[in-house]
């Protein structure tokens, strides 16, 4: 029996193979269904993006979206590389072309700056650009031949990760790649530039078949395993399987895979065209206190259509979340990141996202993206024409509020229990909102009582909650509490517990980013503060 850093108790069979990849259900969360009777909360924010924390309330949930940023896009094709005209085999030639296929997007905090590896042309070489504030990019001088190619073998599609738990220095960067002859290999860089020769993989008996292109790896760090999502062609068109092993070579072995999950009866068709949705791909990172996916639902025309008709296709970017690992909620049916769906426009079809989905700062989450316009700078048209690189950017914390109304609402959260000695919360309140702690008889544990606690009116995505005659969480600590929070006018979009008061979490930061020494938010000394 494996339990969770959240209290959630794995079943015996797991990854659990008993899902049907000819249904059309959305997938059934096991945890939603059946909680923990008492929730550990010492890893990370924790996120309002289910009912997992809620015990009751009647404030409403919001979901929210990124905006795409002014400057995008971030990167446009403009070397040789990205312009010439490319192609494999029998398939529809692509120009101008500089995409997330998946890439990767990353702080290095080694070398203290942020990297993106992207594909230069259509199915190209591997090239690297370079970032200070992971906005405005420039294409790095590392690169051979003139350009920014730092691996002009790589395959046609590649997810590339940066190790940061890694105990061998060689083997910093990791990437799945769909490199011929071989349908899939695995290989390993010290600094993403001079890469091994690579493993192929092993898909054994697979239900469906060989891997397809657009098969992806993540880092799993609250179970410690690597884990493939790995393209197939199901009864219902484009689908996952999903594969793990602690270790990553050894990872290798796809043989055991299980179906995970496709679009499903609640993704709906584009209305221009109407076909059933798939699941094109599907990538994942640690942030905070859960796992973030990102489901690229593809909505048509087929490609034989778009290259008939010399357009791109029309994929959107959707959101999912998991508590462990395996099962999404995706409890937004609107696109997260949408394409814009007008010709000629940088991102008007075909949204890719990235390995490792998005990067943090204090205040704000930036999500990498690509799309394609389907021309070329000399008007040409055409389905892999025109590919570009943007960023679209969000509230930190801010992919679900629990919003409450002028007259004011309430939110008490299910059992909890942690070591923190601090309170700490993610709001945007023009009322007030005030705290206390209960017991399990419901019963207002003093002095931390809503009359005790200073009333916090503030737009901040980080401030602790203070209580008047106590200076910490001491009294509370590895006890069975709810906390009950009481707010008017505002949207609360996280709370947490932490053991300093820099209000460091102890979560995950995805990508990372320039204010932190590493992926976990456990420094209070961090560059900016952790409540920056």
């Amino acid at each position: 029996m494996e339990v969770l850093y959240n209290g959630i108790v794995l079943p015996d069979e797991w990854p659990s193979a008993n899902r049907d990849p000819e249904s059309s259900d959305p997938m059934v969360v096991p945890y939603l269904e059946t909680s923990p009777a008492v929730i550990p909360i010492d890893v990370g924010r924790q996120l309002f993006v289910d009912d997992f924390l809620v015990g009751e309330t009647d404030m409403r949930r919001c979901f929210h979206s990124p905006v795409k940023y002014d400057g995008n896009p971030i990167l446009s094709p403009t070397t040789p590389a990205e312009l010439r005209r490319t192609a494999i085999g029998d398939e529809e030639q692509g120009r101008a072309v500089c995409y997330l296929g998946h890439g990767g997007v990353m702080y290095d905090a080694s070398e203290r700056v942020y990297k993106m590896f992207y594909t230069a042309g259509w199915r190209g070489p591997l090239a690297l650009a370079v970032s200070e504030d992971g906005l405005s990019w420039t294409r790095s001088q590392a690169g051979s031949g003139g350009e920014n190619i730092v691996w002009s073998g790589a395959g046609r599609d590649n997810a590339v990760w940066l190790d940061s738990n890694t105990g061998n220095a060689t083997e910093r960067f990791k990437v799945v790649c769909e490199r011929s002859p071989h349908p899939h290999t695995l290989h390993t860089s010290p600094d993403g530039q001079s890469w091994t020769d690579g493993l192929p993989i092993q898909p054994g008996p697979l239900q469906v078949g060989f891997p397809a292109d657009y098969t992806s790896l993540f880092w799993n760090p609250f179970r410690r395993v690597w884990v493939f999502s790995i393209k197939q062609f199901g009864p219902r068109g484009r689908c996952r399987y999903y594969s793990e092993s602690p270790d990553f070579t050894a990872g290798r072995d796809w043989s055991r895979s299980v179906y995970w999950t496709n679009a499903d009866n609640l993704d709906q068709p584009d209305p221009g065209v109407g076909d059933q949705p798939q699941l094109y791909s599907l990538t994942a990172v640690a942030y905070e206190s859960l796992m973030i996916g990102m489901h690229y639902v593809f909505l048509g025309p087929s490609n034989e259509t778009c290259a008939r008709e010399r357009r791109p296709k029309i994929m959107d970017l959707h959101i999912g979340f998991s508590r462990d690992g395996f099962h999404w909620h995706r409890p937004s049916r609107s696109p997260f990141i949408a394409s814009e769906r007008k010709a000629g426009i940088w991102d008007g079809a075909y949204l890719h996202s990235t390995t490792s989905i998005l990067l943090v700062s204090p205040n704000e989450l930036l999500f990498p993206y690509c799309g394609f316009s389907g021309v070329a700078p000399d008007g040409e048209r055409g389905m892999y024409h025109g590919g570009s690189i943007g960023i679209a950017r969000m509230r930190r914390d801010g992919f679900a509020s629990m919003r409450a109304g002028e007259s004011g609402s309430t939110l008490v959260t299910r059992p909890v229990q942690f070591r923190g000695t601090q309170l700490f919360v993610n709001l945007a309140c023009s009322g007030e909102m005030r705290v206390e702690a209960l017991d399990k008889h419901g019963q207002v544990i003093q002095p931390h009582s809503l009359r005790n606690c200073v009333p916090i009116r503030t737009d901040s995505t980080c401030v602790k909650v203070v209580w008047q005659g106590v200076n910490d969480l001491s009294l509370l600590r590895g006890r069975s509490i709810r906390f009950r929070f009481q707010m008017s006018s505002g949207d609360l979009f996280a709370f947490w517990t932490s053991e300093n008061d820099s209000g460091s979490s102890g979560g995950y930061l995805a990508a990372g980013g320039a204010a932190y020494h590493g992926y976990r938010d456990t420094t209070p000394d961090v560059q900016g503060g952790a409540c920056g």
